[in-house]
């Protein structure tokens, strides 16, 4: 049996903070380069175009499985939500991982999630840090783990 290629993943990043948008894309090119998968990035303004970003990619037949033009095995989101005085954060939070699920689940598209939803700017660091174990990382793992599944069930 041949080797397969390494799987090649579509990092799309929210850049509303900057910062920790750095910080989680540290940790996931770690855990990237770890699984020796690779990788290209694209930045959004924050987390509500990540859905949008990945629809396009969709459409496109960049992702789904069986497309002709398919280029990316995986994606990966990645951004941070923090909690403000309005309910605004609830609105951002709750609409990007509703529709990510949606895109990803209808379109068969393995998918880690790592928005961060959090209460403030400790809580968020406290989850970005950590390199490959942050929840850059995590991401990183659920998506190639659906990956593997996706080449257990279609591609046999």
């Amino acid at each position: 049996m041949a080797a397969s290629k390494p799987p090649h993943v579509l990092m799309i990043e929210a850049r509303f903070y900057a910062d920790l948008a750095d910080e989680l894309v540290r940790g996931a090119v770690a855990a990237l380069d770890e699984a020796g998968a690779t990788y290209e990035r694209i930045e959004v303004p924050g987390a509500l175009e990540i859905p949008t970003a990945l629809a396009m990619a969709c459409d496109a037949g960049l992702i789904p499985h069986g497309a002709s033009r398919r280029r990316f095995q995986g994606c990966v989101a990645l951004g941070c939500v923090i909690r403000g005085e309005t309910s605004h954060y609830d609105i951002v939070a709750g609409e990007s991982t509703r529709w990510l699920m949606q895109i990803a689940t209808s379109h068969h598209v393995p998918l880690g999630n790592g928005i961060l939803t959090v209460e403030n700017s400790g809580q968020a660091w406290e989850r970005a840090r950590g390199g490959s174990a942050g929840k850059g990382g995590d991401a990183v793992r659920a998506c190639l783990r659906l990956i593997e599944i996706m080449t257990m069930f279609y591609e046999r």
